[in-house]
């Protein structure tokens, strides 16, 4: 299984630059810097390498268990990972041009509306992948090495 400190060292640095960009997006002038589209684009990318981690390395084992009540959990993360991908890449298509590395900002209100409800859906599964997933990884990791 993946090592929890690199997931808890990714969450941390999501939730640090996301707050960050948060702090940077309620000033105007802010969202035309080179700082903020920095930022903008190292939070992008470390959450979409956090999503496939997790779906890839936790939730694609706990698939296969054979307790249904643990298939259940990785279903309903993997089906919750999918609606927030969808979410944010439309996010990330309306708000920005990858081929300029620019912010693209025609409605500065419902930039700053979009931009905090986006991170907060991100913050929200975060929360929830500490709260419910990781534990219940540590209980499955705990029972195997005491079969074993």
């Amino acid at each position: 299984m993946v090592v929890f400190a690199q997931l808890h060292s990714q969450n941390h640095k999501i939730t640090e630059l996301s707050n960050v960009f948060l702090y940077l997006v309620h000033e105007r002038s802010m969202c035309d810097t080179d700082v903020a589209c920095d930022v903008f684009f190292d939070l992008t990318n470390r959450i979409k390498e956090h999503m496939e981690l997790v779906d890839r390395e936790l939730c694609g084992k706990l698939i296969s268990n054979p307790d249904q009540s643990v298939k259940n959990t990785a279903n309903r993360f993997l089906s919750g990972s999918s609606e927030i991908k969808r979410i944010f890449n439309a996010y990330v298509k309306q708000w920005c041009s990858q081929k300029r590395h620019s912010l693209t900002i025609g409605d500065y209100t419902a930039f700053v509306q979009d931009t905090e409800q986006m991170f907060a859906l991100v913050m929200d599964r975060i929360q929830r992948e500490t709260e419910y997933l990781y534990p219940l990884i540590r209980k499955l990791e705990g029972q195997t090495r005491q079969v074993a």
